[in-house]
């Protein structure tokens, strides 16, 4: 009986080290915004390679890019893009990461908030920080996140309108229509949950039904 209680508590032990030898081999990307002129001002955006991930945004005193005027939310949620986009993203880091590029410009441009991009994983680590590059995948690379990251707080506040002024939603869906078209925002699957919600809702004005149902068709949610 002594021999199992033992064999019992050497395996306690050795599960967490497992645990822990996993979650450091599995890949995992992060980019680090921050503009103090912007609401938010700081975010992090964290991905997995399939695509998962998580999202944290601060408030700030600047001003948001919504079109009714509402205060940004603060956001803290686990968010999903597809697999595609996660792949392109593992993959341009990755190929910086050997070449070791460097990334911030000398040029004097205007301030666009600076982004942290950061590599960990089997491969080893890579960081890079810059406002504007003048290497043009990496300088896309930070656009397509700034980008995914205002499709997640437009859909906090679409979530803040459906709460507490239903009116002010077609307003809102027709920049979130608009800002997807001229890319502004990308990977509307960040939201997904929202738009169903909408597109569903029989409470809401038609138009921001269709527009819902519209964005979601085109990420391939919906037929």
């Amino acid at each position: 009986m002594r021999g199992l209680w033992l064999a019992l508590a050497f395996i306690a032990l050795a599960l967490p080290a497992r645990g822990q030898v996993g979650s450091q081999a599995d890949p995992l990307f992060q980019v680090d915004f921050s503009n103090p002129n912007l609401s938010p001002a700081h975010w992090t955006l964290t991905l997995r390679p399939d695509g998962s991930g998580h999202f944290r945004s601060e408030r700030g005193s600047g001003t948001g890019a919504g079109s009714q005027g509402i205060e940004t939310p603060d956001v803290d949620r686990d968010i999903q893009v597809s697999a595609e986009f996660a792949a392109r993203v593992f993959q341009t880091a990755q190929r910086k990461r050997l070449s070791r590029s460097p990334c911030e410009s000398r040029l004097k441009v205007a301030f666009q908030g600076w982004k942290k991009l950061r590599l960990t994983g089997p491969g080893g680590e890579w960081s890079c920080t810059f406002n504007y590059s003048q290497d043009k995948e990496i300088q896309a690379l930070g656009e397509s996140l700034v980008a995914v990251a205002g499709t997640i707080v437009e859909g906090a506040r679409l979530e803040l309108l459906l709460r507490h002024d239903r009116l002010g939603l077609a307003g809102e869906m027709d920049f979130l229509v608009e800002a997807e078209a001229d890319g502004r925002v990308q990977q509307v699957e960040a939201i997904r949950g929202i738009l169903e919600r909408l597109a569903d809702d029989p409470g809401v004005m038609e138009q921001v039904r269709k527009r819902a149902r519209a964005l979601l068709a085109k990420a391939g949610i919906r037929e």
